[in-house]
Order: structure tokens, then C-alpha cells, then sequence
């Protein structure tokens, strides 16, 4: 059975929590990636930042429900109008990347891949060693690994 070694790519780009959301934009559109790992310093994972994380810094701002009980006014889901906030005034990739990392070691099976980006609707996953960066596995991966 194919594992993450057997799929992942290699020469993976990885961008800094400083970079700029448009240095961003820049290297996706260069290298016709959907998105990449965001490392610290050390090199270690910290987040993974997306198309998706750019598209959503440019979403319509969804207004939540109020909600009036007696004399006392309720806003719903304010912290989500609260992140969204963040996201559209956001600067940099530290500011916009999702930092709740699902990833792979070398030896998770295709399978295992395929359920995990099916039923999280995660598209994009790096692959680690010791916590750092040594491939990333995206659905065009799994799709090649099918004509082999």
C-alpha cells in the first residue's frame, strides 16, 4: 500500500509568520501552489496557510444575530464576527493561517490520507519528521498516485 513517503512532494515551500499576505499571493501564483507550511524560526510547523485563508481575507463580512430577550440584547457567534475582523484588516500570514495543524508522518497510508482530507475537508497536509517540514501531500497527489 502507497504511504505519504511514496506521494508527498518534496521540494516544499514554506513561508515565515512575518511574510505579507501579498508576498503570499505572490508565491502561490508563481509556483501554482494552493498553499504552504508557515515555520517559526527553528523550522518548526506552526500553521499552514491556504488559498482559502487568502479568499476569506476578502469574504463579505457576515453581520450576526441579535437576539432581544426582555430589556437585554444578545449578539450570536460574535467571536466568529470578531475572527473574521482579524482576517480582512489582516498583514501578514501569522495573522490569517490556520495554526489547528493536522498533519502526516512519512508512513500514514493513502488511505488513512484520503479519510482524513474527506472527513476534515482539509485539502493540503504537511508531512513531519521530529516536527519538522519534510514533504506536504495535497488532493493532486492523490490523484496522480491513482495512474501509477
Amino acid at each position: 500500500m502507497l504511504k505519504a513517503k511514496d506521494i508527498m512532494t518534496v521540494d516544499v515551500f514554506t513561508v515565515k509568520p512575518e511574510t505579507t499576505v501579498e508576498e503570499l499571493a505572490r508565491l502561490l501564483i508563481e509556483h501554482k501552489i494552493s498553499g504552504v507550511p508557515v515555520v517559526g524560526d527553528d523550522d518548526q510547523l506552526i500553521g499552514v496557510v491556504t488559498e482559502n485563508d487568502l479568499i476569506k481575507k476578502n469574504a463579505r463580512l457576515h453581520i450576526p444575530t441579535i437576539v432581544r430577550l426582555f430589556d437585554a440584547y444578545f449578539l450570536l457567534d460574535s467571536n466568529k464576527m470578531e475572527d473574521e475582523i482579524k482576517k480582512m484588516v489582516a498583514v501578514t500570514v501569522d495573522e490569517i493561517c490556520n495554526k489547528k495543524i493536522v498533519s502526516l508522518t512519512e508512513e500514514t497510508s493513502l488511505e488513512e490520507i484520503a479519510t482524513i482530507m474527506s472527513e476534515k475537508n482539509i485539502h493540503l497536509l504537511p508531512v513531519l519528521r521530529d516536527g519538522m517540514v519534510v514533504g506536504i501531500v495535497g488532493k493532486a497527489d492523490i490523484v496522480k498516485s491513482m495512474t501509477k
